[in-house]
């Protein structure tokens, strides 16, 4: 177990590795939860993502936008304890691996939140290929 300075608590079985990119779960303390729905990779504002824009650069703009939600809300992205990302090639968005690094890098920086990553047979944008949902604890 590590203690963090913002109010949750990451959960790490003992002998079990530490995982990379993500915590196993989060035990969290706060006054406010935020649930922020399902984020993809467009722009705010733009009618649909446009075709043959990759896995790599939607996580990166679905992560900014679930960001860009939780500061909207009143947090910083310290305060994310789960996300769920849904994807709808996995093979795909693992070849796009440094891409969702430095998406990530450049939004969460160095902290990894409880995290579950699927594959779906589709999404609600016909172009999409990443969707991200999230919730946080706000202090």
């Amino acid at each position: 177990m590590s203690t963090s300075d913002i109010g949750y608590t990451t959960i790490l079985p003992e002998g079990w590795p530490r995982p990379r990119g993500f915590s196993h779960a989060v035990v969290a303390t706060g006054a406010k939860s935020v649930r922020i729905a399902g984020q993809i990779g467009k722009e705010p504002g733009q009618a649909h993502i446009p075709q043959g824009t990759d896995a790599g650069q939607q996580w990166k703009l679905a992560l900014a936008n679930v960001v860009a939600v939780l500061k909207a809300a009143g947090g910083e992205p310290q305060h994310l304890v789960a996300l769920r990302a849904y994807v709808t090639d996995i093979a795909e968005f693992n070849a796009f691996g440094k891409a969702v690094g430095e998406g990530w890098g450049a939004t969460l920086g160095k902290h990894f939140p409880a995290m579950t990553l699927v594959q779906v047979s589709a999404l609600i944008d016909p172009n999409a290929k990443v969707e991200i949902e999230a919730e946080a604890i706000l202090p």
